[in-house]
Formats: C-alpha cells, structure tokens, sequence
C-alpha cells in the first residue's frame, strides 16, 4: 500500500498521507513521497492548488514510534541528516508555486502540527486538534519554530512551543493558524471548494504574490516595497494581465 496517495480533483491535487494505522505518522519513506509528489505538482501547469489532508481519523501525529526510537540511538551527524529531510518539506512547501492546504481532520500534534502550520493555508474540522507536546519528551520543535513566529506573536508563539498544550480549532482560528472552520460532516467536498477558489483567479498572480510574501520576510522596509515595484512590473508583463486588462476594457 502507497504512503501517499494522489488524485486530482479537476485543477486541485489532493495528497493523502496513507498510514492511517500509524494515525499517519511522518517516516522518511512518507516524507520522500511528499517531497517528490510536490516537485511533480509544482511542474504542472494545470494544477492551481494542492491539498494535505491525512486518511483515517487523524491529519497526522507527527514521528512514528520506530522513528523516534531511530532519534533515540542515532549520532548528532544521522540526527541532523534527518531532521534536515523534515526541513526540506517545509522549505519545499514555500518555494512550490501555488498554494499548499493542509485539510486537518482529527489531529494534527508535534510534526503533524508543524507540517499543518508550514502549509500556505490552513483549513480544520471543527473538531480538529492542534498541538506542538515535543517537549514534554524532552524535544523541541525547532524547524516549525521559524514559521510559527512569523504567523504569531512572540509571546503566543512561545506559549505553544513550550507547554505542549493541545487546542482545538476554533481556538487555531482565532490566533490566525487556522484560516478557515467547516462542519465535519461536510469537510472532504469544502476542502476541495476552499482550493478550487484559485481556479477563479490568475495562476501566475497567486504564485508571484507567494513568492513576494515570503521573500519580503527577510527584507528591511524599503527593500521589501522595492521588491514590491519589481514584481509589480514583471506582473504586467504576463499574459494573464494582459488578457485581464482587455477582458476589464471590453465591459
């Protein structure tokens, strides 16, 4: 049985981690698959959205036990490898050039959380549940670190990274990790209808506002609007530009 499975629902590519026994736990078998699913997609110009989601009851628990015991014994320089492939998926998620949705159902803790939380968007069930609990093992989710501190605050961020406390999706909401809550009932078809809103808008504008949105984060303020007024120039360059302005001009 794969690890990934893949289906593309018209212009959405739904990925869908396949360990539901394992509550879909990341091993490096599931994170290759990832990666590589990601690449194909990124190279396929028919696609405007890609969708995680988790079979099962669960989105994903983060590192299987035979993971963690493979952290357990290994050296700095294996631990290091290893956490660098994690890290990988996520930098992987922000250079693809369309959106990226995590559809979480059930829960999303530890790894899980922080491969929810490196997504471009973030859809839940309302009774999906987040959570960073690594150090209560004594670990520390570091990679997602980097992220959640430019979704959140100081403060917030430092809450959930070191209390290892879950919270539901509501709650994910209403601090911003989250960007939208559906009725669990209904969430597979609002999954794909969330995603299936880039197929109304510009493919080139949405992948040029990703990369600008996350290139800025590095940029002092006057960098960043410069690099505003380039990528606002090579935009009116494209033919999706182009052709909006004559179909605007016709009305």
């Amino acid at each position: 049985m794969p690890e990934l499975l893949i289906e593309d629902r018209e212009s959405v590519r739904l990925l869908t981690l396949n360990r539901p026994e394992k509550r879909n736990a990341l091993n490096d078998e599931l994170i290759t698959a990832l990666k590589d699913a990601l690449r194909e997609a990124d190279g396929d110009d028919r696609l405007r959205a890609i969708v995680i989601t988790g079979a099962g009851k669960d989105f994903c628990s983060g590192a299987d036990l035979s993971a963690l015991q493979k952290i357990a014994t290994a050296s700095y320089e294996e631990n290091f490898e290893d956490a660098r492939s994690l890290a990988e998926l996520f930098l992987l998620i922000r250079k693809v050039r369309g959106p990226v949705i995590a559809a979480v159902h059930g829960r999303a803790l530890a790894g899980g959380c922080g491969l929810a939380t490196a997504c471009d968007l973030v859809i839940a069930t309302r009774s999906a549940r987040f959570g960073y609990p690594e150090v209560k093992i004594g670990f520390v989710p570091a990679m997602v670190a980097a992220i959640l501190r430019r979704n959140l605050g100081e403060k917030k961020s430092f809450e959930l990274l070191t209390q290892g406390f879950e919270f539901s999706a509501v709650e994910a909401n209403a601090i911003g990790l989250v960007n939208a809550v559906f009725d669990d009932e209904a969430f597979d078809v609002a999954a794909i209808d969330y995603a299936s809103r880039y197929v109304k808008v510009s493919g080139s504008a949405v992948a040029m506002t990703k990369r600008l949105l996350y290139d800025v984060d590095s940029l002092n303020f006057d960098d960043a609007i410069t690099l505003g007024v380039e990528t606002n120039a090579r935009a009116r360059m494209t033919d999706d530009c182009k052709e909006g302005i004559a179909r605007f001009l016709e009305k």
